[in-house]
C-alpha cells in the first residue's frame, strides 16, 4: 500500500514506504513546507535543464568564433548539427530510462545525481582547451554528458512533485513546473544572446553557480516520499530503446542535409536505413516489453485514455512548438531584423528579445490553467489551448513577411497563452492517471515524447521549409545576383546550392550572401557599390522574402493541422480522472492496479 489518507484530506506515505535519511534535513518530509521546497527545487532543476537545451541556439556564432571554426564549411556541418541537436537527442533517449531507475532506486537519488552531473559538465564546458575541430568535439562530448544530467532532472522532477502534493493540488504544482520547463526553452534564447555578447564561455559558466546551489539544496532538503517500484533494471529494454530512438532521431536530423542532386537527404540510403532500422527496433522494443517481467516501461499504461491520448497530444504540441521556435528565429534573424536596420551579428540577441511575448504568454497562462485543472479537470484547458495554438499558426500566415511588430507580438503572445493552457493540464492529467510505483517511468515517457518532438521538429520543419524554398529561391538568387554584376556562370552555381546553407546562415546570424560569395573571391571582382549592395542589410531579406513565405505556408499549415489533431486527442483523453487503489474493503487509500484503470 503506497499512501494513506490523512484527516486533512491529503496523502502521506504509508509507514515503511520510504527509507529514512541519515542526513540532517532542512525540512522533514512531513513538514508542511516540504511540498513547496520540492516545487521550488524541481522547478529550478527543470528550468536549468531546459534553458541549457536552447541556450546554444542563439549563441552558436559566438561559440564557433571562440573556437575558431566556420560551421558552414561542408566538412564542419556535422559539428553544427551535433552542437545544435546533441543535447536534445540525448535527453530524449535517456529520460525514460532514468525515470524507471528513479522508480526502482529512488527518484530523489537520481534527481540529485543529475544536478551533480549537470554541474560538473558545465564546468568542463567552460574549460575547453582546444580550437577548431578538437574544440568542437570537446564541447559536443561534454554537452552529451550534460544532457545525461539533464535527463535525470527531467525524468524525476514531475514524479517528485506528484509524490509530494496531494491529488487536489497537483495541477498547480505541475503547472508551475512545466511552464518553467517550456518557458526555459525560450528564456535560453535571451540568456544565450546576452551572454554571447560578453564571452562565449559565459554561456556555460552561468550554469555552474546555479548547479552548485541546486545540488546542495536538493541533497539537504528532498526526501524519498514516494513508492519504490519492485524489480530489477531491464537492460535489454534500455539498450533497445536507446539504440532505436537514437537511430530514428539521428536519421531524421541528417535528413535535412542535401544528398546528391536533392535539396534534402531523405533519399540517402544511410538516412533511410537509420530511420527504418530505428523504427524496427522500437517496434521490437514494444513486443519485448510486453513479455518482460520487469519492463523498462509498462506498456499497459497506454490502456488509460488520459495517459495514451495525453502523450499523443503532447508529442504533436512539442513538434509544433519546436518548429515555431526555429521558424521564428530564421524569420527574425534572416529577414525582419536586417530590414529594420539591425546588423546580422546582433540579430541573435534581438531575436530573443523580440520573442519575449511568447515566453510571457507561457508564464501567464500556465500556472493559472494548472490551478484550475485541480477543480475542473484537464480536458477543457488542454483542448482549448491547442486549438488557440492552431489558430495562431494560421494568423502568422496572414501577416506580411515584413510585419508590424505589435501585430506579431499579439499573435506570439496568444500562441504562448495557448501552449501554457495545454502544457500544465496535460501533464497533470497524465501523472494523475498512473500508479504511484510507475510515476518515474511515466514522467520519463512523457519527457521522451516532449524531447523527441523537439528533435522531430528540426527534421520535419526544416525539410518542409527547404521544399518550399527549393521551388522559388534559385530563380530569385540568379536574378538578384546578375543584376549586381555577378556573372551568369557564378549566379547559376550559387542558385544551384542547397537552400539549407542559406537557412543555416540566417539561423546563425551570419550574412548569407557574405557566407556564400565571400570564400569564392567573387565579391572582390565587383564594383564597390555592387559588393556593398549584395552584402548589405536589405538585399538578402528582400530577395528571400517571397520564397521564405512560400515555405512558411507549408510549415505553418502543417503545424496548425498538428495542433488541431492534438486538440482532438486532448478531447478524447476523457474528463477529470485520478488513479486510485482500493483496499479489499473498497476504501480508496492509494493507487489501483493498472488492470483496473478506467476513465471518467
Amino acid at each position: 500500500m503506497a499512501e494513506r489518507r490523512t484527516s486533512a484530506g491529503t496523502t502521506a506515505p504509508a509507514p515503511g514506504s520510504a527509507r529514512k535519511s541519515a542526513r540532517s534535513p532542512m525540512f522533514t518530509k512531513d513538514h508542511p513546507r516540504y511540498r513547496w521546497v520540492a516545487l521550488s527545487n524541481t522547478t529550478l532543476g527543470m528550468l536549468m535543464a531546459t534553458i541549457n537545451g536552447s541556450i546554444v541556439l542563439i549563441s552558436l556564432p559566438a561559440i564557433f568564433t571562440g573556437i575558431q571554426l566556420n560551421p558552414l564549411e561542408p566538412g564542419n556541418v556535422s559539428y553544427l548539427l551535433w552542437m545544435l541537436m546533441g543535447y536534445i537527442l540525448v535527453t530524449a533517449v535517456l529520460v525514460m530510462s532514468f525515470g524507471r531507475l528513479g522508480d526502482i532506486y529512488g527518484r530523489v537519488r537520481i534527481y540529485n545525481l543529475g544536478f551533480v552531473v549537470f554541474t560538473l559538465s558545465a564546468i568542463a564546458l567552460t574549460l575547453d582547451p582546444f580550437t577548431s575541430g578538437a574544440g568542437a568535439m570537446w564541447l559536443i562530448a561534454w554537452r552529451v554528458v550534460q544532457a545525461v544530467g539533464g535527463a535525470m532532472l527531467m525524468a524525476n522532477s514531475t514524479a517528485i512533485l506528484t509524490d509530494a502534493f496531494p491529488a487536489n493540488k497537483r495541477g498547480m504544482a505541475i503547472g508551475i513546473n512545466q511552464i518553467a520547463a517550456i518557458a526555459g526553452t525560450f528564456l535560453g534564447l535571451i540568456i544565450g544572446g546576452v551572454l554571447a555578447e560578453i564571452d562565449w564561455r559565459a554561456i556555460f559558466l552561468v550554469s555552474v553557480p546555479v548547479g552548485i546551489v541546486g545540488s546542495i539544496w536538493a541533497y539537504k532538503s528532498l526526501h524519498e516520499v514516494g513508492v519504490r517500484g519492485s524489480g530489477k533494471v531491464d537492460w535489454p529494454g534500455n539498450i533497445m530503446f536507446a539504440v532505436g530512438l537514437t537511430s530514428l532521431l539521428a536519421g531524421i536530423t541528417y535528413g535535412i542535409q542535401p544528398y546528391g542532386d536533392s535539396a534534402t537527404g531523405w533519399l540517402n540510403p544511410w538516412v533511410l536505413g537509420s530511420i527504418l532500422g530505428g523504427l524496427a527496433i522500437l517496434v521490437a522494443f514494444v513486443f519485448v516489453e510486453l513479455h518482460t517481467k520487469d519492463p523498462l516501461f509498462n506498456m499497459r499504461l497506454f490502456r488509460s485514455r488520459a495517459f495514451a491520448w495525453g502523450n499523443f497530444a503532447g508529442l504533436l504540441a512539442s513538434v509544433g512548438r519546436g518548429g515555431l521556435q526555429f521558424m521564428l528565429i530564421i524569420w527574425l534573424q534572416g529577414i525582419w531584423l536586417p530590414l529594420h536596420g539591425y546588423s546580422y551579428e546582433s540579430t541573435p540577441l534581438w531575436a530573443g528579445i523580440y520573442l519575449l511575448p511568447l515566453t510571457i504568454g507561457f508564464l501567464v497562462s500556465g500556472p493559472i490553467s494548472g490551478t484550475l485543472t485541480d477543480r475542473f479537470g484537464a480536458r477543457l484547458f488542454a483542448t482549448a489551448g491547442l486549438t488557440l495554438v492552431g489558430v495562431t499558426f494560421i494568423a502568422l500566415l496572414l501577416i506580411p513577411v515584413d510585419f508590424a511588430y505589435p501585430v506579431f507580438a499579439v499573435i506570439t503572445f496568444l500562441n504562448g497563452v495557448g501552449s501554457g493552457m495545454f502544457a500544465a493540464p496535460n501533464r497533470t492529467a497524465i501523472m494523475n492517471s498512473v500508479p504511484a510505483d510507475q510515476r518515474g517511468a511515466a514522467s520519463g515517457m512523457t519527457g521522451t515524447f516532449q524531447n523527441a518532438g523537439n528533435s522531430l521538429s528540426i527534421g520535419i520543419f526544416f525539410s518542409l521549409m527547404i521544399a518550399g524554398l527549393a521551388n522559388t529561391l534559385p530563380a530569385a538568387l540568379r536574378s538578384g545576383l546578375t543584376s549586381h554584376g555577378v556573372t551568369s556562370t557564378v549566379a547559376d552555381q550559387v542558385a544551384a546550392t542547397p537552400p539549407v546553407g542559406s537557412l543555416f546562415a540566417a539561423f546563425l546570424g551570419y550574412n548569407p550572401i557574405q557566407s556564400i560569395l565571400g570564400p569564392t573571391g567573387v565579391l572582390d571582382t565587383l564594383k564597390d557599390a555592387d559588393a556593398a549592395a549584395l552584402t548589405g542589410k536589405s538585399f538578402f531579406p528582400e530577395l528571400i522574402s517571397q520564397p521564405f513565405h512560400s515555405g512558411l505556408v507549408i510549415v505553418f499549415i502543417a503545424a496548425a493541422v498538428m495542433s488541431l489533431i492534438g486538440a482532438v486527442a486532448s478531447l478524447a483523453a476523457g474528463g477529470k480522472y485520478i488513479h486510485v487503489e482500493t483496499t479489499p474493503a473498497g476504501s480508496a487509500v492509494a493507487d489501483q492496479p493498472v488492470s483496473a484503470m478506467s476513465d471518467v
